[in-house]
């Protein structure tokens, strides 16, 4: 979003028409070519990325202004902005999600090579997800990693969900902040980064080692499998070590992204004293 008019210390007019919002409650789709997403850190984090392009802003004047403001800036006039009551908004969105009021249409985030990312990453954390489909979890971890300032989240093309408004929204805006690569063949990836100088641990339930005294100093790069399923073979067998969280046995596993959690709190916290 471009910043306020300093002269006037306004906004442009939003251009827009409230009117009767189209498709089916519950779909969440967006035209083709583009994703939808909806809440208010989601959107906003999409209009001030300049990698992202929108398409169609709908909101509230209420949720529209307040965004302006709390940026102190301005949408661009390019942009059709279409004013809505908040129940034609549910229209839009997938049933039952939490629009917060702004859903905007936007081009997906362009492809990212992992060889970029590991020509920028200046040694912080890597997260890679094996099978990992559910977009909440695949969003909480996107949001995670930003948290703790992981260069990348990397999944395999055929097995990882969509970028999708439901991610977008469990990421809170990292969606937004953490390059998402998808590549062919995970366990090709996994050695590339090994040659790039990262350690891989994998984190599995099974796993020989604990978690964290099994992380050796330098890079590192996290490998987490899918609830339940865990680990593939081929890509276990390409990390450089196997390591459990140590919960307590009354509790099987826990959630995957909460594991992405703890073992990114984990690795960023190193060597850290009182």
């Amino acid at each position: 979003m471009p910043k306020r008019d300093e002269n006037t210390g306004r906004s442009k007019p939003m251009r827009g028409r409230a009117g009767r919002m189209q498709g089916g409650r519950g779909s969440g789709r967006a035209s083709t070519g583009a994703v939808r997403l909806w809440g208010r850190h989601a959107v906003e984090a999409a209009l001030t990325n300049p990698a992202r392009s929108a398409k169609k802003l709908w909101g509230t004047r209420e949720a529209i202004q307040s965004l302006l403001d709390d940026n102190d800036a301005e949408l661009p006039p390019s942009l059709p902005v279409e004013y809505a009551q908040a129940a034609d908004l549910a229209r839009l969105v997938a049933r039952d999600a939490p629009h917060q009021g702004l859903v905007l249409d936007c081009l997906a985030l362009d492809d990212v090579a992992l060889a970029d990312v590991l020509d920028e990453a200046d040694g912080r954390t890597l997260v890679l997800l094996d099978s990992v489909t559910d977009p909440h979890n695949v969003g909480a971890i996107l949001r995670s990693c930003a948290a703790f300032g992981a260069a990348a989240l990397i999944t395999q093309d055929r097995h990882a969900p969509p970028e999708s408004g439901t991610i977008a929204k469990s990421a809170s805006g990292a969606l937004e902040i953490v390059p998402w690569v998808r590549v062919v063949n995970l366990a090709r990836a996994l050695e590339q980064i090994a040659e790039a100088g990262y350690w891989r641990i994998g984190l599995d339930g099974d796993g020989s080692a604990v978690f964290p005294s099994a992380v050796p100093a330098g890079p590192v790069a996290l490998v987490l499998g899918a609830e339940g399923e865990g680990l593939r073979h081929n890509v276990a067998l390409h990390c450089d070590a196997i390591a459990r969280l140590p919960i307590v046995s009354a509790i099987e596993s826990l959630n995957v992204s909460n594991a992405a959690a703890i073992a990114l709190y984990a690795v960023a916290t190193r060597g850290e004293t009182d």
